[in-house]
């Protein structure tokens, strides 16, 4: 090799090691999506993934979806099988909290490590189209009659609509270990069941039931936020409707095992690069999800602090 073309080889390689994150060369990532296909976390997993590739700090994502168990399943997988490696991420969020709490499973997020809340987002109560019931109202007339006879749909075991079920029990009078929910492992699942009606009432984040209200396969009755949603204007919120249910769910992401802090924060700029990108500021409007950025120390307290809020309320609506 000539010299002089050595000399702006060594060069050019100088100035990319000193170049900004978006600049540098991309990797190819790994995405650990602990629920089946259709669910929340897999439509926020490859929303994510898609982000880091649109804003330039992936070249690749590939995606692993491993449901059940409220998540732990996955969460076991990813401790397990990404130990220091730096280009694993795992979608996860409030929903893994209660899962943790209520199923007790040998590894536990305290394992992996915590890079930054991304989303929040509230539920909505639905009721197939072809229900005998009309609204919340006829809903909780019947759970007061017979608790067992109403099936709830919804996440696993600790999922935020099976704490908000057992809230609206002990709200209206009803004892919460009455509560009859039926778990699924995904939402896809969920919503098959809905649609099947083989359950009374189903609950999840809008985004995963928003195709079937707007076609009118589902009926919205209400919702856990404090003040109506954007997107269902008409929809009363349960304390609207003289339930005082209010309860929220986010998502955020973890990164493996064992990686260096210096890893840790690149893996945090990565993905508040994504969270600024065109395809996540897309994602967030089509699935009406709020923006909820938080991230490193601050959000591994927040989350400390979730679990023992999470926990708290389950003891007391005798779910744990």
């Amino acid at each position: 090799m000539r010299r002089d073309t050595f000399l702006k080889s060594m060069m050019a390689l100088a100035a990319a090691s000193s170049l900004p994150l978006s600049a540098q060369a991309s990797v190819a990532m790994k995405m650990m999506l602990p629920a089946n296909p259709g669910g929340g976390w897999d439509t926020t997993g490859r929303a994510l993934g898609k982000a880091l590739i649109d804003a330039g700090v992936a070249s690749t994502v590939t995606y692993d979806n491993k449901g059940g168990a409220a998540g732990a399943i996955g969460l076991a997988q990813f401790v397990n099988g990404s130990k220091g490696d730096a280009n694993a991420l795992m979608v996860m969020g409030a929903v893994m909290l209660g899962g943790i709490i209520t199923g007790k499973p040998p590894v536990t997020l305290a394992q992996a490590t915590p890079l930054a809340r991304l989303t929040s987002e509230y539920n909505v109560f639905v009721l197939p189209a072809n229900s005998p019931y009309k609204s919340m109202a006829e809903v909780i007339a019947q759970l007061k009659k017979d608790p067992g006879s109403v099936k709830w749909g919804g996440g696993s075991r600790g999922s935020t609509e099976h704490i908000a079920a057992a809230m609206i029990a002990r709200a209206v009078g009803v004892d919460p270990a009455k509560i009859n929910h039926v778990a699924f492992r995904g939402g896809g699942e969920a919503i098959s069941a809905i649609l099947g009606g083989n359950v009374t009432i189903g609950g999840s984040g809008y985004s995963e039931f928003a195709e079937y209200i707007a076609t009118g396969k589902m009926k919205p009755v209400g919702v856990t936020s404090e003040e109506r949603l954007k997107d269902l204007p008409n929809v009363s919120t349960l304390k609207e409707q003289g339930i005082d249910v209010s309860i929220g769910n986010w998502r955020g992401v973890y990164a493996g095992p064992g990686i260096s802090k210096a890893q840790r924060d690149e893996l945090i700029a990565k993905v508040e690069k994504a969270t600024k990108s065109k395809a996540w500021a897309e994602a967030l409007e089509k699935n009406g999800w709020t923006p909820a950025w938080l991230a490193g120390d601050a959000f591994a307290s927040f989350v400390d602090k979730d679990f023992a809020s999470l926990r708290d309320t389950m003891t007391r609506s005798g779910m744990v």
